[in-house]
């Protein structure tokens, strides 16, 4: 065996390796992430053959009952899970703080001991009593439920020897340290150390591990990228501090799909699923209102109805002004283009401001013909019709092109009482009742809004 030694340099982000320093990681793309380990390193090339752990075996004969999920008995987060928590997933829950990750992870824990069997909370961030108050706040205190204070890995690796939970909560992945490395907890060579093991023990035993992990300022998992490709589910926990309306929502699953969502509700009595959470993202008015229309948008597989509110206003300054909330502002500039050349709407000397209601977010480009309907509808001061929703994505040319899953987005709106729908040419079979109107363009989708009762 041939040996070589070269200087390694290794990115604090990813992990990735490099022969020479750069200023960017070529894996992550992070800038000054690059840091010398170790001086030198033996560079193997040629490896001798070992014993294998197990035998390989015809794909057909793998058993697949023991990857089958359990219920958490929490029905909305299982929605985005896939079914439940695998034997042996690792599952990363990052939320900013105090956006109600321990108060979900404890409900968590309540159900499965109520329906499945033992579950160990760590936590690292709290004391014992500490959690023990809001358990009993929020009614989450059963005789099968475990808690345990420590920041030690080998701590918590000894408490699921003792307890012999059937779901291991982690609270939080950056407040515990591994005694085998060097570092403060939270640093990039500790997380990725305790990840790395906490990863060992769920694969070892067949035992299911949820994380907590911070985030950054930007809204992303803190620590190492490395983190993220470690675990086997990445969930963002989401909710406005104004709001409160929760969210989970899939990064990345791989036992099941990796863009659903899960809706609660955050109360004084602990946390809530929401299963039909359509008419929070709409307000109430017993009249119709101008600049306001009505939207079916897609997370995941459930369609989820949302107002979009518009209002255009005169202005005496020389730059008039844009604001966006819960939309992408760069789409609503383009649509604003669009309007201007297109819909021959003087937009250029208005305020606009544009937003959706109840904290609801929308990026799919469904939403474009629904926000050309409100901004025309707030110029004009005239109200759309209170039974009318739109979808489709609107064209730099002022075409209306077409949405995946039109179908099931006209059914969700039917059976919340909608009559009449703007939709693209061509979007297949539509379901009974609701009245779908085929619109090629924004003059041809203006022209059918005012008519639509």
């Amino acid at each position: 065996m041939v040996k070589k030694t070269s200087t390694v340099y290794r990115c604090a982000e990813c992990g990735h390796e490099a022969a020479k320093w750069l200023g960017r990681c070529p894996e992550c793309q992070a800038w000054g992430s690059l840091e010398e380990r170790g001086g030198v390193k033996p560079a193997i090339t040629r490896v001798a053959a070992g014993a294998p752990s197990a035998p390989a075996r015809p794909i057909g004969e793998v058993d697949v009952e023991t990857a089958r999920a359990k219920a958490t008995g929490v029905s909305e987060l299982d929605r985005v899970l896939g079914g439940g928590l695998v034997p042996g997933a690792v599952v990363l829950l990052a939320g900013e703080p105090g956006v109600g990750k321990s108060t979900l992870l404890l409900e968590v824990a309540f159900q499965w001991a109520k329906t499945a069997g033992r579950s160990l909370y760590v936590t690292g961030e709290e004391s014992a009593g500490q959690v023990r108050l809001r358990a009993e706040r929020t009614g989450n205190v059963h005789g099968e439920m475990f808690l345990a204070a420590e920041s030690d890995l080998s701590a918590v690796l000894g408490h699921v020897d003792a307890v012999k939970p059937g779901v291991l909560i982690v609270d939080s992945v950056q407040t515990m340290a591994s005694p085998l490395v060097e570092g403060s907890p939270g640093g990039v060579t500790q997380v990725r150390a305790v990840a790395a093991g906490l990863v060992a023990l769920a694969k070892e035993r067949g035992l299911p591990v949820v994380l907590v992990g911070h985030v950054t300022k930007d809204g992303s998992v803190a620590g190492p990228r490395v983190l993220e490709h470690l675990v086997d589910v990445v969930l963002q926990f989401e909710g406005d501090k104004h709001s409160t309306l929760r969210m989970v929502r899939g990064i990345k699953n791989r036992f099941g799909a990796a863009d659903e969502i899960g809706c609660f509700e955050l109360t004084e009595g602990g946390i809530v699923g929401v299963p039909d959470p359509s008419g929070l993202f709409m307000s109430r008015t017993a009249e119709p209102v101008p600049g306001t229309a009505i939207t079916v948008a897609m997370e995941g597989k459930r369609p989820l109805l949302g107002e979009v509110q518009a209002l255009v206003s005169s202005t005496s300054m020389p730059q008039p002004r844009r604001a966006v909330s819960g939309l992408d502002s760069s789409r609503v500039a383009m649509v604003l283009a669009v309007l201007e050349k297109r819909g021959r709407l003087k937009l250029g000397d208005k305020d606009v401001y544009v937003a959706t209601v109840g904290g609801m977010k929308i990026t799919e480009p469904s939403i474009d013909l629904a926000l050309v309907l409100a901004l025309t509808s707030s110029m004009h001061d005239v109200a759309l019709s209170q039974r009318l929703v739109a979808v489709g994505e609107v064209g730099l040319a002022g075409e209306v092109r077409r949405v995946p899953n039109v179908a099931r987005r006209l059914a969700e709106a039917a059976r919340l009482g909608y009559t009449h729908a703007l939709v693209p040419p061509d979007s297949g079979k539509l379901p009974d009742g609701i009245r779908a109107l085929e619109v090629g363009d924004v003059a041809s989708a203006l022209n059918a809004a005012n008519h639509a009762k």
